[in-house]
């Protein structure tokens, strides 16, 4: 389960020429920054660096709407990767305008990307940047050279992390014991703080934080209906069962071994005879994820991979009852809307990254390796055989599902148990 080779690319290359260049601003800023004023300085106009996971995106909602307030809602920006974007526009939190964008299409386009970024970014003259990366020397570059006096970031003061150089006014340590969504309402607020007392500030990071909310129209709600009725027409308002069998190639390690998802369809369709479950996924996933499909071997399995924008699955998920995927973007998107969802967590501990919604539901093993990858070891891993993901058994997510399910139709509070 290596990584795939454009995201091994980026990885070295940012290991490899991003070390000496963050040695090189190092320098370059202890000779021509100065100090400054002492005292917590006042920001006007803030940019939020976030290249890549959409599904982080979603969980900086909070530290979003806590800039907004700080600045207002015309003075928010955000850098990040042309493939990412889209969370965003949903958010519908800061002006699509204040979307800037890099593509990643090739290093070359990526480089000439960054830079036009950061030009546009310095004719705005923001004043304050959260680089809300996980200690990547990338999103520290760009942080520095966007010319803002107020540069908040992630910062190994003790050698305990990748090493990107002292490029933050406001340096701080990454908490692995605190939500992601709280460590990003923090960074928000350390803006607000004077630089030399930090990383210490006494901030508590609120406990139960407001959710993004996708509401779509009638006319979305319309047309997903007309995809499921052209895919199969007998499944009029039945209550549909979301499978995800796919991660993204960022980290296969997060993949539940695929024919489990067939196992599980055969037994909830089985369960419950009224109702259909929908393979879902990207373009890329749509072949083995039909394959999947055919092999349930059922009349009431809808093949939707590839065939949806990633707006009309968030209109799909308010249509559905419950969502069963891995640790992957589907799982943030989902919870701005009414679906329940059973996330797989292996890699990575649903501690820090679980979905906010009180609908979302993770099962994790538990097990001694597990989790594995972190924001110290730049997301990499040694394992080649995902047994955390593994040790979740079709019987563990069934009995979840299940419950859920039972639940809605005893509540009758189910996008469609109230027919």
């Amino acid at each position: 389960m290596d990584l795939p080779v454009g995201i091994s690319i980026l990885q070295h290359t940012d290991r490899w020429i991003g070390a000496p260049l963050c040695a090189i601003l190092t320098l370059l800023r202890k000779i021509f920054e100065s100090a400054g004023p002492q005292g917590p300085r006042q920001v006007q106009r803030i940019l939020f660096v976030k290249f890549a996971e959409q599904g982080s995106t979603v969980l900086a909602y909070c530290a979003i709407r806590r800039a907004v307030e700080m600045v207002g809602r015309e003075n928010v920006y955000f850098v990040v990767f042309e493939d990412n974007r889209f969370i965003l526009d949903v958010m519908e939190i800061i002006p699509e305008e204040n979307v800037i964008t890099i593509p990643t299409n090739s290093p070359f386009g990526l480089a000439l990307g960054a830079l036009r970024a950061v030009l546009r970014i310095r004719k705005i003259r923001i004043d304050g940047v959260v680089d809300m990366e996980f200690l990547t020397r990338f999103s520290a570059m760009l942080t520095f050279t966007t010319g803002a006096k107020s540069r908040v970031g992630f910062h190994t003061f003790f050698g305990d992390g990748p090493y990107r150089g002292d490029l933050m006014t406001h340096r701080l340590l990454y908490n692995p014991h605190l939500h992601t969504s709280q460590m990003f309402e923090a960074m928000v607020e350390a803006l607000s703080r004077d630089p030399a007392v930090l990383p210490t500030f006494n901030f508590t990071p609120s406990a139960n934080q407001q959710l993004a909310r996708f509401r779509p129209s009638p006319s979305e709600v319309d047309e997903i209906n007309t995809l499921l009725q052209r895919e199969n027409p007998r499944i009029g308002s039945a209550p549909l069962i979301l499978l995800n069998p796919n991660a993204s190639d960022l980290l296969p390690l997060r993949r539940w071994p695929p024919l489990r998802y067939v196992e599980l369809a055969r037994r909830l369709l089985e369960r419950y005879p009224e109702s259909f479950v929908v393979f879902t996924g990207a373009p890329a996933e749509a072949a083995p994820n039909n394959q999947l499909a055919d092999e349930v071997g059922s009349d009431r399995v809808v093949r939707l991979a590839g065939k949806t924008t990633l707006r009309q699955l968030l209109v799909l998920y308010t249509r559905s009852e419950i969502l069963v995927t891995n640790d992957s973007g589907p799982v943030h998107f989902a919870s701005m809307t009414p679906i329940r969802v059973v996330a797989l967590f292996g890699p990575e501990t649903p501690a820090l990254f679980a979905a906010r919604s009180p609908n979302a539901t993770a099962l994790w093993a538990g097990i001694a390796c597990s989790p594995c990858v972190n924001a110290y070891n730049n997301r990499q891993s040694v394992c080649r055989n995902n047994l955390c993901m593994q040790a979740i058994t079709v019987d563990d997510v069934f009995s979840e599902v299940t419950r859920i399910y039972d639940s809605l139709k005893k509540t009758t509070s189910g996008n469609q148990f109230a027919e």
